[in-house]
């Protein structure tokens, strides 16, 4: 893997960069964006060794795509148009089924590898990117029959190498999963974020008292809407769906409330600590 393209170097294309070269000190990683600046800043802090354009991925053995999910859509039959017959693409957007369905049909669609990494921070920009994001992280890969095995393979490598786990589904049941235990939490986080600071236009004295749980349960409204934003729309269906359960359920809490009916919410409260067990397990 002697030539690496990024086609995105913020928080996960600028992370994958420094692990790759951790484990593949040989590999030359060439970064591609929009912006000039972007590339200057990933060059600066040693995230990439070259800048480069699009057309020159014709040289690539690996390209990472890892832009906004709408930006994907439109750019991936161009970059698979691109590629030599040896060359490996992986995405890691954040919804799967309008990126597969892009590139269905195409001609190189065996080149293309659907991945979303879960990981990530509430940064943004190469500034955000760190060594070892990925590690003990899982990566779900969306339709990998569709890819050559050979190329397959080499993916696997290279997740393995820099600690990923490894969990296979298709398209349509990773929208619908990713809508519940990503999606939902970071609207949860904006409108919380917007609930206290409109009440803090009034309120001067309320963020001298917010504490540790506000500033964890806020944490994601400060994640980029330039990336959320095409998310939602790609998976609005599901994000839809999975509002609908959430406001039953907060309206549910509001009338226990109004009914001073505390033995419930304790009960509810106590069943739905059985999450902690959950999430110790995933850890």
């Amino acid at each position: 893997m002697k030539n690496v393209y990024m086609i995105g170097i913020g928080l996960i294309g600028g992370s994958f960069a420094i692990d790759i070269k951790a484990h593949y000190p040989d590999t030359v990683i060439h970064g591609i964006s929009r912006k000039e600046t972007t590339l200057d800043k990933a060059l600066e802090l040693h995230l990439i060794d070259k800048k480069a354009k699009l057309e020159d991925i014709k040289n690539a053995d690996l390209v990472i795509v890892s832009i906004p999910v709408d930006a994907t859509v439109k750019l991936l039959p161009t970059i698979l148009d691109y590629i030599a017959d040896n060359t490996l693409v992986i995405d890691a957007g954040s919804t799967k089924k309008a990126i597969c369905e892009v590139v269905e049909h195409h001609a190189k669609r065996r080149n293309f590898l659907a991945c979303h990494p879960i990981a990530g921070t509430e940064n943004s920009g190469p500034t955000a990117a760190i060594a070892g994001l990925y590690k003990g992280k899982t990566n779900i890969i969306c339709e990998v029959e569709k890819t050559t095995f050979k190329l397959q393979e080499k993916a696997l490598d290279l997740f393995r190498a820099i600690g990923m786990r490894i969990r296979y589904m298709d398209a349509v049941s990773h929208d619908k999963h990713i809508a519940y235990v990503s999606h939902l939490s970071h609207i949860s986080s904006f409108m919380l974020g917007k609930t206290v600071i409109e009440k803090e236009k009034n309120e001067r004295d309320i963020f001298d008292m917010a504490g540790s749980g506000f500033a964890s349960t806020v944490r994601l409204a400060k994640s980029s809407p330039a990336m959320w934003t095409p998310i939602f729309k790609q998976n609005k269906e599901n994000v839809i769906e999975t509002l609908e359960e959430y406001i039953h359920n907060l309206q549910q809490f509001k009338e226990l409330m109004q009914q001073d009916n505390f033995e419930s919410i304790y009960n509810e409260m106590e069943s739905t600590n059985h999450i902690k067990q959950i999430l110790n397990g995933i850890k």
